[in-house]
């Protein structure tokens, strides 16, 4: 934001872009949390619980709720659908009959929420005995105010729910005969994290319920996630080649085998039906792995609609404003609302939308000093670069950067309006010419992302904070004529947040 007070209070009103989807095609995506019985899959769609052929098919709706329905697992003889649910204000597990029909609720402790994304939910539901007499569900309730879970026990017919004897596990599965249980005592199946390999990389655990005995299994320095026990072999993910994909480890002899190898995506939420199939989601879609032939099918389903997402449509941004700028003379205004560039004018004339990018999230945008101009980072090339457009909005934008790969944040217009600077996640601090878009790496903070840098008021030097290996914090100036970077403060002193005086 530029100097001065700016009052625009009637863009939040009438601010507001026109949303035009393309032909939706066959296979529906964003097909969540699946799981397999015979020869149906259920899983979640739109926060519903829907269910389909297992060969692919149209699926039929079995909830409705503006709440969200979560989780769903078959019960072993496949009458029954455990789920977690958010009928009565909070996350319950509940029980529906497979063909449809009213939920029952089975847990009724408050739930903990509402929850950061990264936490997930609470009364999680990861499946059942094998009896199928009662419900294998994941809950916050001895947290106590921590991120600490344990695994619960509900009978499918209601009454108190019954702790497992692990006193931290997230996610779980019997054996064949019930009486172990493989798990993992760190949940993290929210986090982003790729290629962990911290403390909270997830490992796996066969517990023995009779004597207690404690067996770890298919270690390695990243993630093992998501147990499916199925006869001899306990099935799950690991990222220990990059990316998530399906395992099988033999819990006598400790063998582990790759089953899928893709790169670039990751194997999500797999189920089994404790037989032989193992339902997951992969990049929206279903896919069946068939661990006796060793088969892996991806199914299309179609979830049927009335079609409403597809017609053009005014959509009010009011309330998605991320950021704005004024333009250099005061007369319009840049923001930036569901991620997408928007120029408005303080009194009168026309709301441009100038990126036009619903599949892409621009964000950041800032006007040139000489008022022509709009900066802003844009994932539309799949990694975060800077893209600039003409602020009339009559030229599409075009990108300035290539290359990048971490999220980039700041861009900064020299006064001359010739260079952007910007930094990275990683702690790089770059200038791009805005002319040829020649780009050089300024610095390389060792202890995080910069964000303190100020141009001169000539555009000739970016000035700007790093903390030295004794993370003491020091000024530094980086030169336009001869590219050099100076120290201009001392190593003992803190000094950060440079600002230039203007010239007399």
């Amino acid at each position: 934001m530029r100097d001065g007070v700016w009052s625009v209070r009637w863009v939040g009103v009438w601010l507001a872009a026109v949303v035009t989807a393309s032909p939706a095609p066959a296979q529906t995506k964003l097909l969540r949390y699946p799981d397999i019985h015979g020869e149906t899959v259920v899983f979640t769609y739109g926060g519903d619980l829907w269910k389909a052929p297992a060969t692919g098919g149209t699926a039929i709706r079995l909830t409705a709720h503006p709440g969200q329905e979560l989780f769903a697992k078959f019960s072993p003889d496949g009458q029954w659908i455990a789920f977690t649910g958010q009928y009565d204000g909070d996350e319950q597990v509940y029980v529906v009959p497979a063909t449809g029909g009213e939920p029952t609720r089975l847990t009724w402790y408050p739930a903990e929420g509402p929850l950061p994304p990264r936490w997930g939910y609470d009364n999680q539901v990861y499946g059942w005995t094998r009896d199928g007499d009662k419900v294998l569900f994941r809950s916050l309730r001895d947290a106590g105010g921590g991120t600490d879970t344990r695994l619960y026990t509900v009978a499918r017919t209601g009454g108190l729910p019954e702790p497992l004897p692990m006193p931290s596990s997230g996610a779980g599965d019997f054996s064949p005969d019930g009486g172990r249980v493989v798990y993992s005592p760190l949940f993290r199946d929210f986090r982003h994290w790729k290629r962990y390999q911290g403390g909270w990389a997830q490992d796996l655990y066969v517990f023995d319920l009779a004597s207690r005995e404690v067996k770890g299994i298919a270690h390695s320095v990243r993630t093992e996630r998501d147990p499916m026990w199925i006869g001899d072999t306990i099935y799950l993910v690991s990222d220990r080649d990059d990316y998530l994909n399906l395992y099988a480890a033999d819990p006598a002899t400790g063998a582990v085998e790759q089953l899928t190898h893709y790169t670039g995506i990751d194997v999500r939420w797999p189920s089994t039906d404790h037989v032989n199939r193992i339902v997951y989601e992969l990049g929206g879609q279903l896919h069946i792995y068939d661990v006796a032939k060793g088969s892996d099918q991806a199914i299309v389903v179609t979830v049927p609609d009335d079609g409403l997402w597809k017609r053009p449509r005014r959509v009010n941004v009011a309330e998605t404003i991320e950021g704005f700028d004024v333009a250099p003379h005061g007369e319009r205004a840049v923001f930036v609302a569901r991620g997408e560039v928007f120029s408005v004018p303080i009194s009168k004339g026309p709301v441009r939308n100038l990126t036009h990018s619903s599949g892409a999230h621009d964000r950041s945008a800032v006007w040139s000093p000489d008022g022509a101009t709009i900066a802003f980072i844009s994932d539309a090339s799949d990694e975060d670069e800077i893209w600039l457009v003409d602020q009339a909005g009559t030229a599409p934008s075009r990108r300035l950067t290539h290359g990048h790969a971490a999220r980039l944040s700041g861009p900064l217009w020299s006064p001359d309006s010739a260079r952007i600077a910007f930094s990275d996640k990683d702690g790089k601090l770059f200038v791009a010419t805005v002319a040829d878009g020649h780009e050089v790496q300024i610095a390389d903070h060792i202890w995080g992302a910069i964000a303190d840098y100020a141009w001169s008021p000539d555009g000739g030097h970016l000035a700007f904070s790093m903390a030295n290996p004794a993370q003491v914090s020091q000024l530094y100036i980086w030169s336009v004529a001869d590219g050099r970077l100076r120290t201009v403060t001392s190593e003992y002193f803190d000094a950060a947040t440079p600002s230039w005086s203007r010239p007399r």
